[in-house]
C-alpha cells in the first residue's frame, strides 16, 4: 500500500499572527457542508510554549485560510492563564461538534537543541501556579459547538491525579452510548495488563460521567515498543471503525499504523498492521523546531473514497497524506485477525 504526500507538504506554517509564529501541528479537521474545517494547535512562543487553538477553512482540503484572527479556543476561557491546549481531535454527532483535546494547567518553556527532544525548564508563575504537582499533568477536556466558532465546556474525561492524552470520540453512538478513546499514562504494570502506554475506551451515557476504561490495544512491535496511542477519530467503513494510531520506539521515533475495530463492541480489534504503514521520511518530517523523526496524524477525513490524512511534523509544521480507502482496508484485511 502506497500513502501518498501531498507536494506542497506542509501545507500548513507558523506566521501570520503573534499566537501562531513559533509553531502549529497536531490538527484536528472535519468536512462539513462541503467545507473542510481545521483545528490548528499553536504558539506564539516557545518560553513558555503556551499552545491555542485557531481555526482554519479550505475548499480543496490542502488550501487552508484563517476563519479568524483570533484562537478559538484558550487556556484561559478554561480558568488557566498560564496553561496549554493541545492535540484536538473533532467529530459531529446529530448537529454538534465535540472537540476533545489535552490541557496542561501550566505550560513549559522548550528550547530546541536541533539534534533530539528539546531541552524543558518550568516557568516561574504568580499567584501558586506551577507550584502543585497537578499543574504539570495532563488532562483531556471534551467541548461542543454549533459553529466551530463559539465552544462550550462539556466535561473533563480524565482523572486529574494522571497523565491522559489522546482522547477522541466515535462520531456515533454506539449501543446508546458515547464512546472515547484515551491514553493514560500512568496505567502500565501487571495490575493493567501492560507494560507501555496504550490505547484504552470508555463509554457514557451523558457525555460527562465515564465508565471506567478498558484496554483495547497496547504495544507488539518494535517500532511501538515504548507507547502508542489513538491518532485520528475512528471512520465507519462496511468492515470495521478504521482506526489510525501511532506508535513510538525506543529512539522517540513515532510512525503510523492502523486497525479495524468491531463496529457493534469497538473493544473487539479485527485486524491489525504488524509493520508501520508511514514513517518520517522527507526533510519536514525528520528536522524542525523541536522533536524530530515524528509524523503525527490527528485529522482524517474521508472524501469520495480517499483517506486525506493530517499530521503534525516534528511539532513544527502541518503536512497532508492520502490514500485510497479501498486500499488501506484491502491491506488490513490481509493482516492476520486477531
Amino acid at each position: 500500500m502506497r500513502i501518498n504526500r501531498h507536494p506542497e507538504n506542509p501545507i500548513v506554517v507558523p506566521g501570520k499572527y503573534d499566537w501562531r509564529l513559533a509553531t502549529v501541528f497536531n490538527p484536528a479537521v472535519i468536512k462539513d457542508n462541503g467545507k473542510f474545517y481545521m483545528i490548528e494547535r499553536t504558539a506564539g512562543s516557545l518560553t513558555p510554549c503556551k499552545n491555542v487553538l485557531g481555526l482554519l477553512e479550505s475548499e480543496d482540503g490542502v488550501h487552508f485560510t484563517h476563519v479568524k484572527d483570533e484562537p478559538v479556543v484558550t487556556p484561559d476561557m478554561l480558568g488557566f492563564p498560564y496553561g496549554s491546549v493541545q492535540d484536538p481531535r473533532i467529530v459531529k454527532i446529530g448537529d454538534l461538534f465535540y472537540m476533545s483535546f489535552a490541557l496542561r494547567p501550566c505550560a513549559m518553556n522548550y528550547y530546541p537543541t536541533g539534534t533530539g527532544i528539546p531541552e524543558r525548564s518550568i516557568p516561574e508563575y504568580p499567584d501558586g501556579w506551577g507550584e502543585e504537582e497537578g499543574h504539570w499533568l495532563t488532562r483531556s477536556i471534551l467541548m461542543s459547538s454549533r459553529n466551530l466558532t463559539d465552544w462550550e465546556y462539556v466535561s473533563t474525561t480524565t482523572p486529574l491525579e494522571i497523565n491522559d492524552r489522546n482522547n477522541m470520540l466515535f462520531p456515533e453512538t454506539i449501543g446508546g452510548k458515547y464512546a472515547l478513546l484515551r491514553r493514560p499514562e500512568e496505567y502500565i504494570g501487571e495490575a493493567y495488563g501492560t507494560e507501555q502506554a496504550a490505547i484504552w475506551i470508555s463509554y457514557s451515557e451523558d457525555l460527562k460521567e465515564w465508565e471506567e476504561p478498558s484496554l483495547l490495544a497496547k504495544a507488539e512491535n518494535a517500532w511501538e515498543s515504548k507507547k502508542i496511542g489513538a491518532s485520528t477519530p475512528p471512520i465507519r467503513t462496511a468492515h470495521g471503525w478504521l482506526l489510525l494510531y501511532h506508535g513510538v520506539d525506543s529512539d522517540t521515533v513515532y510512525r503510523l499504523g492502523a486497525m479495524l475495530l468491531d463496529l457493534e463492541d469497538p473493544s473487539k480489534v479485527i485486524a491489525r498492521t504488524k509493520d508501520f504503514i508511514m514513517e518520517p521520511e522527507t526533510y519536514y518530517e525528520k528536522f524542525g523546531y523541536q522533536i524530530p523523526n515524528v509524523i503525527f496524524p490527528t485529522g482524517c477525513v474521508l472524501d469520495d473514497g480517499i483517506l486525506h490524512i493530517y499530521y503534525g511534523v516534528t511539532d513544527t509544521a502541518i503536512a497532508l497524506a492520502t490514500v485510497p480507502l479501498s486500499d488501506m482496508l484491502e491491506h488490513l484485511l490481509g493482516q492476520t485477525v486477531l
